[in-house]
């Protein structure tokens, strides 16, 4: 049969859009993956490994850092601490170091005892430019063979950072702006920045009206297809908000998650919001208040309001952001409790308590499997995904772990504090 001019366009274009898509897919150029939900598309991913199984190489790293390894193509990105710097590293998957930059001299290069340093925001990219923010309030781009493209220190730009354990926001990366917020006792700033140049596009005053700790946030910001509009979510300092892209207006408030009747002054929050096409997850701190807004979300909006889809009274994870998939919501409590809800309803599906450890990552779903990272043995639990509990294995390995997963080309990238490993089914 012989093929028109129109037929080989068409056909041309959807091979192209297929080709993009799969690239699109094998990436991980953000904290919480290519859609900012810690979800990824890979398949045959292991299940279990340890020191001695199914590891493909395991690169030591300079120093600590929390941020979760990007990746794009055959390269990847993370920040870590050296010493008293902080450095941004570019490892090829096949776990080689290709070059190392140092982004800025650390402020503090403890914080709260063993918890973390300034190596805790993750950078993104979009394929071309890497875009990296430290806790010192440095901000840098740089090209794919480690050179600056622009930097700018935010502690000048936007006032010195007052907060207890440091800023570790992440920034969001959408077409060609960077956003950014900054919640602390010196300010409460949501901005806007240019990522040709690291200029400001806008910046809001971002009002609250919170007393004490709560006045303090570690969240990053996230996007919201809310009805037609995309809309930049922050939450922090005893609200969520909604901005718009263009220029920064808010257009909604979400108020009573830290409701004055029994007002908490340290419900500082740590966990980042979750988007799905149709509702927003909202998660508080301290196994507290847990919202979910459904689309049309507008002005103020009260416990119990219209724009509200549910609410529960506790259960809140303090730091790993939720994890929703295929309409169910899990909850990794800081303590090793896992909640699992109906996304939909709030209904309590199960709970079942992992072990005492700490939690600090987040989950990643692939596979038809949950990933569950613990703090201090280097134990990752997996289990099946699904509305009941069905245990699946316990992998362990000898190394501390706050990072969360980054899946692609087939591997689980876990990023310790010792060092970085490629987890890949060796059968």
């Amino acid at each position: 049969m012989k093929l028109t001019n129109l037929m080989c366009r068409i056909i041309f274009v959807v091979c192209l859009f297929l080709a993009a898509a799969q690239a699109y897919a094998d990436n991980w150029p953000n904290w919480r993956g290519p859609n900012q939900d810690g979800i990824s598309q890979e398949k045959n991913l292991p299940t279990s490994w340890s020191d001695t199984k199914n590891v493909l190489w395991k690169l030591p790293l300079p120093g600590k850092g929390s941020s979760t390894p990007i990746i794009w193509g055959d390269r990847m990105f993370m920040t870590s601490g050296e010493n008293s710097d902080l450095v941004l590293l570019c490892v090829s998957t096949d776990g080689k170091l290709l070059w190392k930059q140092k982004v800025a001299t650390a402020v503090r290069t403890v914080i709260k005892k063993d918890e973390a340093n300034e190596a805790s925001p993750s950078p993104t990219t979009d394929g071309k430019h890497v875009f990296v923010f430290v806790g010192s309030g440095d901000m840098a781009c740089y090209d794919f063979d480690g050179k600056q493209v622009w930097n700018f220190d935010a502690q000048k730009r936007y006032g010195k950072f007052l907060i207890q354990h440091g800023i570790h926001v992440t920034p969001i990366l959408h077409e060609d702006r960077l956003y950014l917020n900054l919640i602390h006792n010196n300010g409460h700033w949501v901005v806007a920045l240019d990522k040709a140049t690291g200029k400001e596009i806008w910046k809001v005053d971002r009002k609250s009206d919170a007393e004490g700790e709560s006045r303090e946030a570690y969240s990053s910001p996230v996007l919201w297809k809310n009805g037609n509009e995309l809309n930049l979510v922050v939450l922090g300092a005893d609200y969520t908000t909604g901005h718009r892209l263009s220029d920064g207006k808010e257009v909604w408030r979400l108020g009573d998650i830290n409701p004055k009747a029994k007002y908490s002054t340290a419900l500082r929050i740590i966990a980042t919001p979750v988007a799905t096409s149709d509702q927003l997850f909202v998660p508080t701190a301290r196994g507290g208040i847990f919202i979910s807004l459904k689309q049309g979300a507008a002005g103020s909006i009260k416990a119990g309001g219209t724009h509200e889809a549910w609410r529960v009274g506790k259960g809140s994870p303090d730091v790993p952001s939720p994890l929703i998939h295929d309409g169910i919501a899990y909850l990794m409590r800081e303590n090793g409790l896992l909640i699992v809800l109906d996304a939909k309803t709030g209904k309590e599906l199960y709970e079942h308590r992992l072990n005492s450890e700490r939690y600090r990552a987040s989950p990643v779903y692939a596979d038809g499997k949950i990933y569950l990272t613990s703090r201090d043995s280097g134990a990752f639990t997996v289990i099946k995904a699904g509305p009941t509990y069905q245990f699946l294995a316990t992998n362990r390995l000898d190394d501390v772990f706050t990072a969360s997963p980054a899946i692609a080309n087939g591997r689980i990238y876990l990023r310790g504090f010792r060092a970085l490993y490629a987890i890949q089914d060796s059968k």
